[in-house]
């Protein structure tokens, strides 16, 4: 059974489709909790949660530091993480169910895997982010958390799971996972495009990339978090 757990941080705009979401899974019993960890919200966010049912977890702002603390108080052999902005393809169920029954089985090594990235967004700007985006995995196995992620807590702990970081968190785990140990989904894990048109596909784009680079250059992730944003 899956812990799902998701940092919010003002997330009044997403988070009800991204809990709406995970419900199938929930009513046929693959998904054993919900767990929300909030850093502070000021929005509808904690009254969204308390009518969801969600579990709330209250933390310091920053993700790495909500997703350990979720996952440190989550129950489930398997691990779900997800971005308040994130909602999950009709039918992803069926498709991360056959997955963990593999592995479970032992008929396939543990792995961690992520979805397909998407932004629900029209126009030939958005796709071309998506096929970077697939491209990106396809070559380096180095999803984003906005893709989610899924991980036996076996593996998760092995590896150390998430470092208290005020941004890459998400980088920091998959490379500590490996390329061996990451699979890719056909499901998509659709995301908000908000920041995209806020701050223009080309400006944000370029603004990734920056990030990542600077956090491969080793510069601390302090510094690439002020420059983020």
């Amino acid at each position: 059974m899956i812990s799902v757990v998701i940092p919010t941080l003002n997330a009044e705009g997403g988070l009800a489709a991204c809990l709406t979401a995970i419900v199938p899974a929930a009513v046929e019993g693959m998904v054993r909790e919900v767990i929300v960890v909030d850093g502070g919200s000021s929005d509808r966010t904690l009254k969204i949660i308390e009518q969801s049912g969600a579990e709330l977890v209250r933390s310091g702002p920053g993700r790495g530091e909500q997703l350990a603390a979720g996952a440190a108080r989550a129950r489930g052999p398997w691990l779900l993480f997800l971005h308040a902005d994130t909602v999950l393809e009709p039918g992803w169920e069926r498709e991360v169910s056959a997955l963990m029954e593999r592995i479970d089985s032992g008929r396939r090594r543990p792995t961690a895997a992520a979805f397909r990235f998407a932004l629900d967004d029209d126009g030939f700007r958005p796709r071309t982010i998506e096929m970077g985006v697939a491209l990106r995995c396809a070559l380096f196995r180095l999803p984003y958390g906005d893709q989610g992620l899924l991980i036996p807590r076996q593996l998760y702990q092995q590896v150390g799971g998430y470092n208290r970081l005020p941004l890459m968190e998400d980088v920091d785990l998959v490379r500590r996972i490996g390329r061996r140990r990451m699979t890719l989904l056909r499901t998509h894990a659709v995301t908000s495009a908000a920041r995209y048109q806020q701050d223009g596909y080309v400006r944000r784009s370029v603004r990734n990339l920056s990030c990542l680079a600077l956090y491969f250059l080793r510069v601390p992730t302090r510094i690439i978090a002020r420059l983020y944003g």
